[in-house]
């Protein structure tokens, strides 16, 4: 199906649809290693060392068991089947549901796959069979070392929620599985703390992009979430021991202030934060081929609604929710969609569309970029291959939830 003569016509008086160019190349982001920590301040360089040396143990530490659980084993049992873990844990079900034996058999399995670190790997449904003894802790076909432990596509964070709410409706030694497991979940967020406050995607580290300090798919956010629900210490969460609490409050506040510190300035001006920034310099960093180093609009709104829930913000967190409230009002599209048109997607005019977002912005120029497999980075996304055209979410309106909050916060906390 091709696209409608009149359509295509209102498609090609928009500005940027025609003469699409390729303006750059994404540069991935560079791994933690030693040489670059050398590289680094030298007051920071210790704690740096200490980190990677911790990383490197862990790893090691973590397929030596997967080794000793598979000693005479044949054949090894087949890895877990891959899916969308979230919907098998959900958290919005009523209290009572988390007390049933459906919850509790998910609650089992999380335990069951938690990796030696603590951790959980990404994309595993839990409400199949428990772990069987020499099973890799990853779902999936792919047997290799991947994502053994990580904060993507909300695995960990997804897991200790799940397990504080089935903990708090065993308040007996019934729960004490759930409960200990969950403490060895937060040490394992702790332990994977950078000494700059941020987190990896992946711990043990893996390298690549996965080293970098992580907002993608709002993975800090995600973390930031769970420290302050552990650090509250209420609700479900009141069997936290106090020394735990206090561990938690901790690395929260230096999360807080690693998110102030990678916010970016653009000829002075505090504007928005990448998808990704660099270990070391806090820089927006490419990822993947077709993720660039840039603004992200949905990244950027999820810290913004994490910063937000701080009771007292401090002056330079109300100056940093004002200018990314700011940034993000600005980028703000209007009667346009982002839709399927025929086999293809396009933007297209639409009086009642909500606002739109484009998923990237030029840290240049400030307008959308996008980009694709083959390293290059484009100025429409008309210019780029059909294939991650259709395939990555390169608009979105999900931005208007933090600039609804933001509503009612700003009057609460004037500039």
């Amino acid at each position: 199906m091709k696209l409608p003569a009149l359509l295509l016509a209102a498609c090609l008086a928009m500005p940027g649809f025609v003469q699409a160019e390729v303006i750059g190349t994404t540069v991935p982001a560079l791994p933690l290693t030693a040489e670059r920590i050398a590289e680094a301040p030298e007051a920071s360089r210790t704690a740096w060392a200490d980190y990677l040396a911790w990383s490197k143990a862990q790893s090691l530490a973590d397929q030596a068991v997967l080794t000793a659980e598979r000693m005479g084993l044949s054949p090894l049992p087949a890895p877990a089947p891959g899916g969308d873990g979230a919907k098998t844990m959900p958290l919005n079900r009523e209290t009572a549901w988390y007390a049933s034996p459906e919850a509790r058999h998910v609650a089992d399995v999380i335990v069951s796959f938690q990796t030696p670190a603590g951790g959980w790997g990404k994309n595993a449904p839990r409400d199949g069979a428990i772990r069987q003894r020499g099973q890799s802790w990853v779902a999936g076909k792919d047997e290799a070392w991947h994502y053994v432990g990580t904060f993507d596509n909300g695995a960990t964070t997804t897991e200790l929620q799940f397990l504080a709410r089935v903990a708090a409706q065993a308040p007996g030694a019934e729960g004490d599985s759930y409960r200990a497991s969950f403490l060895r979940g937060v040490a394992y967020v702790l332990w994977a703390q950078y000494p700059n406050g941020g987190w990896p995607q992946v711990w043990p580290l893996e390298g690549g992009y996965h080293d970098a300090v992580t907002f993608n798919d709002n993975t800090l956010s995600d973390i930031v979430a769970v420290l302050h629900l552990t650090a509250a210490g209420q609700g479900d969460y009141a069997f936290v021991p106090p020394a735990v609490r206090d561990q938690a409050a901790e690395a929260l506040d230096r999360a807080i202030a690693v998110i102030l510190a990678s916010q970016v300035r653009i000829e002075g001006r505090l504007t928005a934060w990448g998808q990704q920034h660099d270990t070391l310099t806090l820089r927006p960093v490419g990822a993947r081929n077709f993720e660039p180093a840039s603004l992200s609009s949905s990244e950027s709104a999820g810290l913004l609604l994490e910063l937000m829930k701080i009771e007292q913000p401090a002056p330079a967190v109300v100056a940093s929710v004002h200018a990314g409230a700011a940034w993000l009002k600005s980028k703000a599209m209007t009667g346009v969609a982002w839709v399927r048109v025929g086999n293809d997607k396009a933007l297209v005019p639409d009086a009642q569309a909500k606002p739109l977002w484009a998923r990237y912005y030029s840290l240049e120029t400030g307008q959308p970029i996008f980009g694709d497999r083959d390293l290059t980075i484009h100025d429409d996304v008309a210019g780029i291959s059909t294939e991650r055209r259709n395939g990555y979410a390169w608009y979105g309106t999900s931005p208007q939830k933090a600039l609804d909050v933001y509503a009612e916060w700003g009057q609460k906390h004037p500039q």
